[in-house]
């Protein structure tokens, strides 16, 4: 059986990781975004304006991983979003889907006990490279 290529993913246009973890990992034509946050990449803080800032911050890191991969939104087919309280989960959805507004990846949505630095979200996902035809 021949090795599949692993490629670690990385970009200065994204928050670096903030533990022993790459911020995506390519194998073959499916790559692993690991969970962002909302933090500001020349700060390293999380962004001022609560849960909807925070959401729009982790997607906006998500789409510059993405894009150093070479593709964007589109080619991602599975998220799981944690947030710190499911009652913001309106809230999320409102900036998700300025994100992905069609053919919306699967996805999965937990409310956790806590995230990283405080965030109040965090959102990862896997992406397949190359060109998607829809059926």
């Amino acid at each position: 059986m021949s090795a599949l290529n692993r490629k670690i993913v990385y970009t200065t246009s994204a928050p670096n990781a903030i533990g022993p973890y790459s911020q995506a990992v390519v194998v073959d034509r499916t790559m692993y975004v690991s969970g962002q946050i909302g933090m500001d990449v020349a700060s390293g803080q999380l962004v001022d304006g609560g849960v909807q800032a925070q959401t729009k911050q982790a997607l906006s890191n998500m789409g510059e991983i993405l894009k150093a991969a070479g593709c964007d939104y589109s080619n991602v087919v599975k998220t799981t979003v944690l947030m710190k309280d499911m009652n913001d989960f309106n809230t999320v959805n409102d900036v998700y889907k300025t994100f992905f507004s069609t053919n919306f990846p699967a996805r999965a949505a937990y409310q956790v006990a806590a995230l990283p630095r405080g965030a109040l979200v965090e959102i990862e996902a896997i992406a397949v490279l190359g060109p998607l035809s829809d059926s």
